[in-house]
């Protein structure tokens, strides 16, 4: 039997949908406060982590190990660039069918899967070989 949500619960997931974009807890501490539907910060992260856990919202750590939070609409993965941050969104997924096996072989109930691949943008390896002969 699954709890209800608590009305903080309801309002982040509901701002999650709206935005259709990842972001941290602090943004949606921000935005919520924009909005005149202010709780405490505590109250979100306690929020994110019931609803995290209820499988209806993903977090997605970036390499400066800051955490982003989006609704579980479907799976996306990314290339992120480690010297700029930005993020390429993919839609391949070669994962997905075996999201499928590990379920059936291991009756686990998965909510959703993240791929992420870290390395250097086009621009930034382009500034860094440009940077090299520089000095």
């Amino acid at each position: 039997m699954k709890a209800e949500r608590t009305r903080s619960q309801e309002r982040i997931l509901k701002l999650l949908k709206s935005l259709n974009k990842a972001i941290s807890a602090q943004d949606i501490y921000v935005e919520l406060r924009n909005r005149n539907q202010s709780v405490g910060l505590a109250t979100v992260y306690r929020a994110l982590e019931a609803l995290k856990l209820e499988g209806a919202v993903q977090v997605r750590t970036l390499a400066s190990g800051e955490s982003l939070y989006s609704s579980v609409q479907q799976d996306k993965h990314h290339l992120t660039c480690l010297q700029c941050g930005r993020s390429i969104a993919i839609n391949q997924c070669p994962v997905h069918e075996l999201e499928t096996q590990l379920h059936q072989a291991h009756q686990f109930k998965i909510f959703y899967h993240t791929l992420e691949f870290f390395g250097l943008c086009n621009q930034c390896q382009i500034a860094q070989a440009a940077g090299v002969g520089a000095e």
